[in-house]
């Protein structure tokens, strides 16, 4: 199919904010198969946007509106809407409730600012009732319009767990039963799991499977479209239980959950605490842990050790083991996340130390190279990976990597 993109925003146009939604949305739908014909930017003018809009469904076969879904009087997205498709605003409850319930700890003032939201052309439909963000489709003279907020990882989710699946079933304006699901993974490349998969409903097109990376993770999208409940019933079962043997634990969680909250709600299932040892990743995976509310129960805390002194004062790494096989060995590892565990008192101590790089590197430890050891009662279990990607990338790996490892000694793997 055919696409263009409208983002929205003085704050766009202006330059003080730069667009990455529309980045984004092209890439995704480039990689499901579409074709974006343009992309548009253009400010929070009413008429400006009516005629944009107007002027891509002649050209295309779905349009994408990114921005100005808001409860602020500077949001015109959907009033703009609503009048240039000639479809009167209408009132909405059961979208009112869903603000109410995910807004019920704001201020009176903004939860009743928030009440605009559910005001929309009518028609419309919400893309995700309990997704907490604005966000609606409608079809218009048989082309689908997605409305997602400008908020850019409100717009990742929206986008990645409900567009790309409608479009990827979308046969114009009959009805028809869809459901979908989004696996969050990790350990495996998108190639590898489209490799394990194959090209999944090619041979039923009532079955679809896509392949999303999140970097560092990737995200699978299963969407089965069929005529009645028992249908879909059957087809969805099926292909939901071929992805999950296939993938295996490599599935970390659904689209709601993070990595981190998986490996804290397993931690607290087996009443075991945990402590980080850092170098490369400089404290990541602790910010990424106590991220998750309720974390004081199981993380007991971190040490940065990023020079070699400090990892031997703080943690009794052996200055001969360093000088012996590197501050980036498996041996290193195993000394620091038995460190940790040690100065820690917890049940469970990670370490990570690598090259994040650029420079730092050698023919036998190239950047990229990241060792990591996690100490347990029954012992102690080095891993060596190389990650590719700029500094930010290696360390965004090596932290997915080390809770992923954390997860994985959990669930028995």
């Amino acid at each position: 199919m055919i696409g263009e993109i409208i983002a929205i925003g003085d704050e766009l146009t202006s330059g003080r904010i730069l667009n990455t939604t529309s980045y984004f949305a092209a890439s995704q739908l480039f990689a499901a198969g579409h074709e974006v014909a343009a992309m548009t930017t253009i400010g929070d003018d009413p008429v400006l946007i009516g005629t944009t809009l107007l002027n891509s469904l002649h050209r295309a076969d779905f349009v994408i509106v990114t921005g100005g879904l808001g409860g602020t009087s500077d949001d015109l997205t959907t009033e703009a809407v609503a009048d240039a498709l000639d479809r009167p605003s209408t009132f909405y409850p059961e979208i009112l409730e869903q603000i109410r319930t995910h807004s019920k700890n704001a201020p009176e003032q903004v939860r009743l600012s928030l009440e605009k939201l559910a005001w929309l052309p009518a028609g419309a439909h919400a893309l995700k009732y309990d997704a907490g963000m604005a966000g609606y489709f409608l079809v218009h003279e048989g082309k689908p319009i997605f409305f997602l907020p400008g908020i850019p990882h409100e717009m990742k989710q929206l986008l990645v767990e409900t567009v790309l699946s409608r479009l990827a079933v979308w046969e114009g304006e009959d009805a028809r039963l869809v459901r979908q699901r989004v696996y969050r993974v990790a350990g495996l490349s998108e190639t590898e799991i489209n490799d394990l998969i194959g090209r999944g409903g090619d041979d039923d097109k009532r079955i679809k499977i896509g392949y999303y990376p999140v970097f560092p993770e990737v995200q699978v999208s299963l969407t089965v479209a069929a005529g009645n409940e028992p249908e879909i019933d059957a087809l969805f079962a099926a292909a939901d239980g071929r992805i999950r043997r296939i993938l295996g634990l490599n599935i970390f969680g659904g689209p709601d959950e993070t990595l981190e909250g998986v490996v804290g709600q397993s931690l607290g299932r087996c009443g075991l605490s945990l402590a980080v040892a850092e170098s490369c990743t400089g404290g990541l995976i602790a910010h990424r842990i106590t991220r998750v509310a309720g974390s004081s129960v199981y993380f007991y805390g971190g040490i940065v050790a990023y020079s070699n002194l400090l990892k031997e004062q703080l943690l009794g790494v052996s200055g001969t083991t360093i000088a012996q096989f590197g501050a980036v060995s498996a041996e290193t590892a195993r000394a620091m996340a038995e460190g940790v565990r040690r100065v820690t008192g917890a049940d469970l101590g990670l370490s990570v130390t690598g090259i994040a790089g650029p420079t730092g590197g050698s023919p036998d430890k190239p950047v990229g190279t990241v060792c990591f050891a996690l100490a347990t009662n029954d012992g102690c279990r080095e891993y060596r990976f190389l990650f590719n990607g700029d500094r930010n990338q290696v360390q965004e790996a090596s932290c997915l990597t080390g809770l992923d490892l954390i997860r994985r000694h959990l669930a028995g793997g």
